[in-house]
């Protein structure tokens, strides 16, 4: 969730509605022969001596700060609840990712100690209420609006952490590497990732009932800007429509705030009125940062549905997979074939709201359908990587992950439900914030 402002050149200019629908269409769908991977890695952080204890404002601040101080490659940014997220640049091959992202973490890391504080791997934070320390005018006016629809937009917004891989939008032509087939792919293939990677079972301290409460937080909020577009129409006007369609979170005022929800006021009808003033191309592009489905097109595809992983490199498996099944041609279309397959449980409703990714996001791997993708998935994945030239530390991550949970039903989230059953709830220690979830052994912070 974090701000991003577009490049342009000159002032913002008033649009009309179907300036803003031919503005949303240019901006969705890069398309061209995928070259680019990249990952944007969220981490809850916490006191390193005891997890359950809040971390001050102004400390997380002071930790940003000495962060962007470092000689790193990605961008670091704060998130409303104190989050810290590393966001990679484009990189050219799975392994150029992966080995730039390692040593900004393996710089930063030891800079967090010396604060005392530690980057957590849980989907959504396990012990602490929610809570908002940013206080710019962006962040006041998204919880005000997601206050209106329940807790959990507020809940999103400070307390969980994932890992977000993006991949090229792919050709235009039809094929395994097609925009179209890729954008099918991701809605999909992303029930069987909130299944596998799972992270995220207690609140407060206490079970949930799901794997991914952070998954299901999302069918709570705001339909309009949480749910999947439509699948009946070409992506570019599918997504055209729900963006235009979409309520607006704000309206921007200046620095200093405040910024107004205009409430029941959506782009199509800004732009049509010209009320509360006139809707510009900056608005547009601004308005497209505030909607978060589990698939967004930004000109490559954000997938946003996989929760933060526990352990130092637990990150890398997601990225290696997923990059695998997209940019590998024969993983291509063996996953599509695998997933195709879970259109019938899916039915006509739009992810995270029908039946498939509730089920992944309740019972992860347990769910024999699910389950049975995955194999088919992580054994296409594991056969596409060395010929994307991912070497032993990849290789061997995936391998272990695959025979702890794929193979047995099981996903991250398992390990803290055991963890919960057979410890701390009776009494015993929490697991610390760099705590491994399988064996309990602290893992580098």
């Amino acid at each position: 969730m974090t701000e991003t402002r577009p490049c342009r050149a000159g002032p913002p200019r008033v649009v009309d509605e179907a300036e803003a629908d031919a503005l949303v269409r240019g901006i969705c769908f890069k398309t061209g022969p995928p070259r680019f991977l990249g990952v944007e890695l969220e981490w809850l952080v916490h006191d390193l001596q005891d997890p359950s204890r809040p971390v001050s404002p102004r400390l997380l601040a002071a930790a940003a700060d000495r962060l962007r101080t470092l000689p790193l490659k990605s961008l670091i940014t704060i998130e409303p609840g104190g989050q810290l997220e590393f966001s990679s640049r484009p990189a050219e091959s799975l392994t150029a990712c992966a080995e730039e992202v390692s040593a900004d973490l393996a710089t930063a890391r030891p800079v967090l100690r010396s604060l005392g504080l530690s980057l957590a791997g849980y989907g959504k934070d396990p012990w602490h209420p929610p809570r908002r320390v940013l206080t710019t005018p962006r962040y006041r006016a998204m919880e005000d609006f997601h206050d209106h629809w329940g807790g959990a937009g507020r809940t999103v917004m400070t307390k969980t952490a994932s890992v977000q891989v993006c991949v090229d939008a792919g050709h235009e032509e039809p094929g395994p590497l097609g925009f179209g087939r890729r954008w099918r792919l991701a809605h999909l293939l992303g029930a069987v990732l909130v299944a596998a990677f799972a992270n995220s079972p207690l609140d407060g301290g206490r079970p949930t009932g799901w794997r991914s409460t952070r998954q299901a937080c999302y069918e709570r909020m705001d339909p309009g800007r949480t749910l999947a577009p439509a699948e009946d129409f070409d992506p570019r006007a599918a997504w055209a429509a729900y963006a235009l369609d979409a309520r607006i979170m704000c309206v921007r005022s200046g620095d200093e705030g405040p910024w107004e929800p205009p409430w029941g006021l959506d782009l199509r009808g800004w732009t049509r009125t010209g009320h509360p003033r006139p809707a510009t191309d900056d608005d547009v592009a601004y308005h497209l940062t505030t909607l978060f489905p589990p698939v967004r097109p930004r000109g490559h595809l954000e997938l946003r549905m996989i929760d933060a992983q526990p352990g130092e490199d637990g990150w890398l498996v997601p990225l290696a997979v997923t990059a695998a099944l997209f940019d590998d041609p024969v993983a291509a279309e063996t996953s599509y074939r695998a997933v195709k397959a879970l259109a019938d449980t899916a039915g006509p409703e739009p992810a995270p709201r029908n039946a498939l990714w509730r089920n992944a996001a309740r019972h992860g791997l347990a769910d024999p359908e699910l389950q049975a993708a995955a194999v088919t998935c992580f054994a296409a994945a594991r056969e596409a990587l060395p010929r994307l030239g991912a070497g032993p530390r990849i290789l061997d991550a995936v391998d272990a992950f695959t025979g702890r949970y794929v193979d047995r039903g099981r996903c991250p989230a398992d390990d803290l439900l055991d963890r919960f059953t057979g410890g701390y709830r009776a009494g015993g220690k929490a697991p610390r914030a760099g705590e491994d979830h399988a064996t309990g052994k602290e893992s580098p912070a």
